[in-house]
């Protein structure tokens, strides 16, 4: 898994800046409402609705929201139906681009996706045109100055993780079979690890590497698209070298 530690780390950088633009918790409100459908509104019963509530809580979103989007979700306080869309295509420079959305207007949707590629030099592919290149994980990123590596190691054997990188500075990643992420995440909360994000996603499995111009262009397409209420997540697979020595 070497190698992915960088292009994380910038897409962590970024993300915070994001964080304040983005309305974090409409995002996160749908993510509840799509785990309610599919598993129930009782988190003891719904390891997909822990691992929101999980997600939920490390962006700070209050308990008072994260029972409102449950209720909303379990049709309580009336519910909108979101569908998952997912849109693949290439951005500037060949980069290969995944869009995960949630939304109640699919043409709205479809249209402002199409508009962010069109606008930055992207196109939109057919479904599965680039989705090859990437594998899904659990990822979870724990700093360096709150455990030592031999002790995290261990914690990783015996959650049933599957790696661990520890080449970054600041950081330890930890990966995970997508359908094991719940039961690694808990058992590290069992045991009180803290983690600065716990998330499943998308890895690719080579870069791309545009120059600094069209990284420069493909960060505001994600921008567009990170800002879009029905965006959920944007993965892509850009070697991100601006921006290197900023802090």
């Amino acid at each position: 898994m070497s190698g992915h530690s960088k292009w994380h780390n910038i897409a962590q950088k970024k993300g915070k800046a994001d964080a304040a633009r983005a309305n974090v918790f409409t995002k996160i409100g749908r993510e509840i409402a799509i785990a309610v459908k599919n598993g129930g509104a009782d988190p003891a019963s719904n390891s997909e609705l822990r691992n929101v509530i999980a997600k939920a809580k490390a962006n700070n979103m209050p308990n008072d929201n994260i029972n409102r989007s449950i209720k909303k979700a379990s049709g309580e306080l009336g519910s909108i139906n979101y569908e998952e869309n997912t849109y693949e295509g290439y951005g500037v420079g060949g980069v290969a681009c995944i869009v995960e959305t949630l939304t109640d207007n699919k043409n709205r949707t479809a249209g402002d996706v199409r508009h962010a590629f069109d606008k930055f030099g992207g196109s939109l592919g057919n479904s599965g045109c680039v989705s090859y290149m990437f594998h899904k994980k659990g990822e979870i990123v724990i700093a360096k100055s709150d455990i030592e590596e031999d002790d995290l190691m261990m914690a990783v054997m015996d959650a049933g993780a599957e790696d661990m990188n520890s080449d970054d500075d600041e950081v330890y990643i930890v990966y995970t079979a997508p359908g094991d992420f719940a039961t690694v995440r808990e058992a590290f909360e069992n045991v009180g690890i803290k983690m600065i994000s716990a998330e499943v996603t998308m890895i690719p499995d080579s870069m791309a590497h545009p120059d600094e111009h069209q990284q420069e262009t493909l960060l505001k397409m994600i921008d567009i698209l990170e800002e879009n209420d029905d965006v959920q997540n944007v993965y892509h697979n850009a070697e991100i070298t601006i921006g290197d020595d900023e802090d």
